[in-house]
Order: C-alpha cells, then structure tokens, then sequence
C-alpha cells in the first residue's frame, strides 16, 4: 500500500471528527466576575450569587490568570473594569441570558420565580393580555411566561396553571370548570343597519364568518331555525381573534362568543346581530388545569383568584 493510500474509514489527522471543544475558563469564575462587573462591585455582585467579597476577589483573580490579561483595576480599596473587561461582561451578559432562554424554553418550571401559563392564543390576545397589566401591577414580584398551546398540546408541555378550551383530552387531570361562553352573531353596528339585520333569515343576506369556536353556524341554525340558512358569502378564518376583527371592519357576521369580544362589545363595535336576545347558546367552554408537578403553588393559587374575580366582573358587564 502506497504512503499515500487510505484505507476505507479512515479519519484523516486533521479531519473536524477530532476537533476538541476549546477549553473554557472555569464556570464559577464567569458567574462570579459577570455578577460583579454587572453591579460594578465586588461586593453588591458577591450578594447577589451569595459570596462574600473575598471569595469573588479570588474568582475574578483565577479567571484574569487564565486569560492573561487584567479584567479590573484595583486602585484604593475599589476595582474598575478595564476596557477589556467591560467587553468581556457585556459578551458574557448575553451568553448566559441565551442559557436562561434555552432552559426556559425547555424546562420553563425550572427557572425559580416564574410563572408558567398555558392558554390559547386568541384567549390569550382577545381577554387575558388586556387585562393582565392589573394582575402584574398588584403582585410586582410575579414574572408572568404567557404560553400559547392548543388544548391537545399540554400533555407534551411544561406549565404551572393552564387555560384550556374544549374539549379535554381525558388523559388530563386537576382540571375544573372555569368559563361558560355565550355565543351569539355579532357584527358592526354600521353592517347590521345596511343590511337590516333583526331575524336570522336575514343573515341569508350576509356574509357569514366562520372561526374555531365550539359551535358552528351549522349548530346554531338548527337549533333556533330548524334548518340551516344559506347564506350570501362565507369567509372561513383560523382564530377567533381574527373572525372578530373581520366582524368589526364590516366584513360579515360571525357567530363568536361574548368573553372574547367583550372589549368590542363594550366599545360598541360589535352588536349583537339579530334582535332576539334569546338566540343565544351558553357553552362550557374553558377549563382550569393545574400541573400534577405544580411547583409555584401559590403563585398559581394567586393568578387562580385573580383570574375568577376577572371573570366574575365579566359576566355583570358585558352579558346582555
């Protein structure tokens, strides 16, 4: 075989299979000298990570020996970053805050002090996110991670408290009734005039705009008409927070519920399509679940109270 030949499989010296992590200064050093480079004291940074001012002095001295360059000057009694070391903490800032990041995403219940949500996204967009900054400002300590899952997603995801819709996967447990809906047509006070909306026949000469909700245009029909009106165009979207948008630039009537349209309805842009107040279906549409590894207990038993009386105000307001 000649020197040059390779024999099947081979890896090659300098081939990228044998290429070794470079070797990193040492963990507990990093933290320490972030920590006080951030607070720009040795001691206020030593509080923090609960060192005393000595231990981070040493920790800071072995990181600058395994570099080989001064992070700090020492001059009287105080340290002062060099200009090295100010560039070294801001790079070192963003690498550890794209480690909390990545164990958030993961492992989100592992990052102490927060509280993990699951809800729906047009829950989340139409009814929670408006009325969240009042929860946050009553419990200032509390950090808030707003998840967006479907209902059929939270067996393969980590939370704390879930908001989920109908209907349940029968594999998940702690849950309890939260929320009845009221669905009914609603639609721009300016559409309803136009067309002179008042009986359901008259929404055969309306679009009809049809969402993700738990009953459909089909269901409602039958129930107070006995058979389905054909109506004049239908307008088909994924989430409940668009057909309510669509609803409100006039574009149709959508058949939606009075918890996610109820700023609009309060506002007045949004009204109630037909004249009949009884055309109306109450449905139990939301549902309260607790992680069975629940760790913020009593931050979730917190958002619980203040999620019910929410509700509560809601169902004296808006339900007309």
């Amino acid at each position: 075989m000649s020197a040059n030949s390779k024999k099947p499989g081979a890896v090659e010296p300098n081939s990228t299979s044998t290429l070794r992590r470079p070797r990193l200064p040492p963990l507990k050093s990093l933290i320490a000298f972030e920590a006080a480079a951030r607070h720009e004291s040795f001691t206020r940074g030593g509080a923090e990570i609960g060192l005393t001012t000595s231990a981070v002095s040493h920790h800071v001295q072995q990181l600058e020996d395994f570099l080989g360059i001064p992070l700090f000057q020492r001059h009287a009694g105080r340290a002062m970053l060099t200009g090295t070391g100010r560039i070294y903490s801001r790079e070192l800032e963003r690498a550890f805050g794209a480690i909390a990041e990545a164990t958030s995403l993961v492992a989100p219940q592992s990052q102490g002090g927060y509280l993990t949500i699951a809800v729906p996204n047009s829950f989340s967009v139409k009814w929670l996110q408006p009325r969240l900054e009042t929860f946050l400002k009553a419990n200032p300590s509390f950090r808030v991670r707003l998840a967006t899952l479907h209902t059929h997603e939270l067996e393969a995801n980590r939370y704390d408290i879930a908001i989920a819709h109908a209907p349940i996967p029968p594999g998940l447990k702690l849950v309890e009734p939260l929320l009845v809906e009221r669905l009914r047509p609603l639609c721009s006070p300016k559409l309803k005039a136009e067309l002179g909306l008042a009986q359901l026949g008259d929404l055969a000469r309306a679009t009809l705009i049809h969402s993700n909700t738990p009953v459909t245009w089909t269901d409602f029909f039958r129930r107070f008409e006995g058979e389905v009106v054909d109506p004049a165009h239908e307008l088909w979207l994924d989430r409940s927070a668009m057909a309510i948008e669509a609803a409100k630039q006039g574009l149709g009537v959508v058949l939606e519920s009075d918890v996610l349209a109820s700023e609009e309805l309060r506002s007045g842009e949004l009204v109630p399509a037909l004249s009949d107040a009884s055309q109306v279906i109450d449905n139990l549409s939301y549902y309260l679940i607790r992680s069975s590894s629940l760790r913020n207990a009593s931050e979730a038993s917190i958002f619980d109270g203040w999620l019910r009386r929410e509700i509560s105000a809601l169902e004296t307001s808006v339900r007309v």
